[in-house]
């Protein structure tokens, strides 16, 4: 009898002892149970309030799963790069289900096919109607720049800066695509950390962008009412991206897997004659990369790279960026207000940041209040796609200066 008493009780020890619980509660495995229950707030956050679910929600059951103690499904120790390469045999050899996925961000294939996607949905016709709003998205990416210098200050590595730097362009899988670029994954910052910041303040450009607007612009700016925009013909929205793929890869190469994508979608969509790949690109493809990348990014965020000050760092700078390239694009909104004489309203600069096309309907809704005849969304595209184009040449100078 003692026998068989004995066989239960180490049969029962060794299942507790190899179970997820068991960690769990072990010590260091309340990081873990922190993680997990972060995980629940950003699910609520996607599910219940609506913030950018169709990344937040794969991104934050990544998170839960990736932090389930014993479950085995991502390894960050295969991804420390070993004299400068990923052993990919070991990952497809001993890696779990997230690791599989995760190839496609580590190899740079899902963000430029989210760019095919997006550019197939994107009607460049305010852009080139008015093509000073070049001008805006280029200035929104300021925030950028300037943050990669404060947090080289503050101590942080090259790679580490510019892959914080990159989350005020507010363009998700550009901040993916450039921190996949620069992080070796063996420190403290990972694309995890990054990805989660990024559409952390992508979903809160509408309670972070409006203080900033109202405070740097006048009720008298904020009024002003801007002209009708010319008719695009289909001939310049057919020429356009060619053109865009053509300069932007021959001056900054390092940004033509983005921008060629992007242009490449849109040529798609301007065509007319490819119906069913646009269809393709921006649905059943775009839904599919959107789940493995959002999956295998959350994957990334382990509790041991997350609950730590460099993270917190990360945070706050992401915040400064964005906000810095909002202002940056309403300081040259206010400048051209003023070359032009009161023709250009300066609130449009304000979409010059790459969160489409909702840093435009925050720019309509802000001038809506100090005028509720005023209509500034189409005013307004016209930099917010800038910035698109303008994030991803951005990532290709910090990839280009940083190697």
């Amino acid at each position: 009898m003692s026998g068989v008493l004995d066989f239960f009780t180490n049969t029962l020890g060794g299942l507790w002892s190899d179970s997820g619980l068991n960690a769990l509660f072990s010590a260091g495995g309340y990081k873990n149970l922190i993680m997990i229950l972060v995980s629940f707030v950003f699910m609520y956050l996607a599910i219940a309030k609506g913030f950018e679910p169709l990344l937040l929600l794969p991104i934050s059951f990544g998170m839960l799963l990736t932090n389930l103690p014993m479950a085995g499904l991502y390894h960050p120790e295969l991804w420390v790069l070993v004299d400068g390469h990923v052993n990919y045999g070991e990952v497809l050899k001993e890696g779990g289900l997230l690791d599989i996925l995760y190839l496609g961000v580590k190899l740079q294939l899902y963000p430029p096919i989210i760019f095919l996607g997006i550019g197939c949905m994107t009607d460049f016709s305010p852009l080139i109607a008015n093509p000073k709003s070049f001008l805006l998205g280029a200035a929104a990416q300021g925030g950028i720049f300037f943050t990669f210098v404060v947090a080289g200050l503050l101590g942080f590595t090259a790679a580490e800066a510019g892959s914080i730097a990159i989350i005020g362009g507010a363009d998700g899988p550009t901040a993916i695509y450039v921190s996949t670029r620069l992080l070796t994954g063996g420190g403290a910052i990972t694309t995890g950390n990054i990805a989660l910041a990024a559409y952390t303040y992508m979903a809160l450009v509408p309670i972070i962008q409006p203080p900033i607007m109202r405070f740097m612009t006048t009720k008298k700016e904020r009024t002003v009412k801007m002209e009708q925009l010319r008719t695009v013909s289909k001939t310049e929205r057919i020429v356009f991206p060619i053109a865009v793929t053509i300069i932007v890869s021959l001056l900054v190469p390092s940004a033509a897997p983005l921008v060629g994508m992007l242009m490449f979608g849109n040529l798609l969509k301007e065509s007319g004659v490819a119906a069913r790949l646009i269809d393709t690109a921006q649905n059943a493809l775009m839904n599919i990369i959107t789940i493995f990348l959002g999956i295998s990014v959350g994957a990334t965020t382990k509790a041991d790279q997350i609950i730590n000050l460099k993270f917190g760092g990360v945070m706050l700078l992401g915040v400064i960026a964005f906000s810095l390239g909002t202002a940056c694009g309403l300081v040259f909104g206010k400048i051209m207000y003023r070359v032009t004489k009161g023709k250009v309203n300066p609130l449009i600069g304000s979409a010059g940041v790459s969160a489409v096309p909702m840093a435009a309907r925050i720019a309509q809704k802000v001038g809506a209040e100090a005028d509720p005849t005023n209509f500034l969304l189409m005013h307004a595209m016209g930099p917010n796609v800038a910035g698109v184009i303008g994030s991803a040449v951005a990532a290709g100078v910090l990839l280009s200066v940083i190697g």
